[in-house]
């Protein structure tokens, strides 16, 4: 099940993740959630040697949110312990908060309710000319959830979370950006293209490093001040002293381009 709705393909450090079931535009079903769950974890081991992650959808969609065609039958139901979120969906965003590499999102078509949640979890996000972002929880008569509330007011502000919400009017690519919610926009034909430079930039870098970058920025968005330069304070200290500084340092001596892959990490 897995390979057929998560396709994988891994190179010099970059895991070059494909969300594949078209036909429901890659929609959140309970047999994806846990394809992408066993994947994340297996990429998240050392051995993996993930240096930088990238997540997309094939065909015209990015995620369509979660697949709401199939019904759990009675059994399913009753051999639950807790809710379908808990269960299914929240391990999938965990893992990709605590991701051991770079995250890069790259958005084709449409990013809809928990599809939306999962483009933002990147540490970098960027978009195709016609891609779209929309909070479809309200047209259904839902709320927001994977995230959605705790993400969007820390990015975009409270108005504009709120609006987004209430309002599950679709959010432009070109406005998207304008709010700062994604990084870039590129036109589609060029998205996959620049998606694997970035990826190519984040993999050759220190490793280490960046992803301690992307602990600290996730720790600013519910830290105090003081809290937050104290955890500055103990990553940078372990930075400076792994082999990736030395690397960076000595090249930075000898007028020459670090080689981060070689050391380390």
């Amino acid at each position: 099940m897995t390979e057929e709705l998560i396709r994988l393909r891994q190179e010099n450090g970059v895991a070059r993740l494909t969300l594949n079931d078209p036909g429901a535009m890659n929609a959140l079903s309970l047999e994806m959630t846990s394809a992408l769950a066993q994947t994340l974890k297996r990429l998240a081991r050392p051995e993996a040697g993930t240096r930088c992650l990238t997540i997309t959808g094939e065909g015209r969609g990015f995620c369509a949110g979660a697949n709401l065609k199939r019904r759990l039958s009675a059994e399913e139901r009753d051999a639950m312990t807790g809710s379908l979120l808990e269960l299914h969906y929240h391990p999938v965003f965990r893992l990709l908060r605590n991701f051991p590499a770079p995250v890069v999102t790259s958005v084709n078509g449409a990013a809809v309710g928990a599809g939306m949640s999962l483009a933002l979890m990147g540490d970098i996000i960027l978009a195709g000319r016609s891609a779209y972002f929309l909070q479809a929880f309200r047209n259904i008569g839902l709320v927001p959830d994977c995230g959605s509330s705790w993400l969007l007011p820390r990015i975009v502000g409270a108005a504009r979370a709120r609006e987004l919400s209430l309002l599950g009017e679709k959010l432009s690519a070109e406005t998207a950006l304008d709010w700062g919610l994604i990084n870039r926009v590129v036109e589609d034909a060029d998205l996959a293209e620049a998606t694997a430079g970035i990826a190519e930039k984040i993999a050759s870098g220190p490793v280490q490093a960046q992803t301690a970058i992307r602990k600290l920025y996730w720790a600013s968005l519910h830290n105090g001040f003081e809290a937050q330069i104290d955890l500055e304070d103990s990553f940078q200290t372990v930075a400076a002293l792994a082999p990736e500084a030395r690397e960076g340092v000595a090249a930075f001596q000898e007028k020459r381009k670090p080689d981060f892959r070689k050391v380390a990490g």
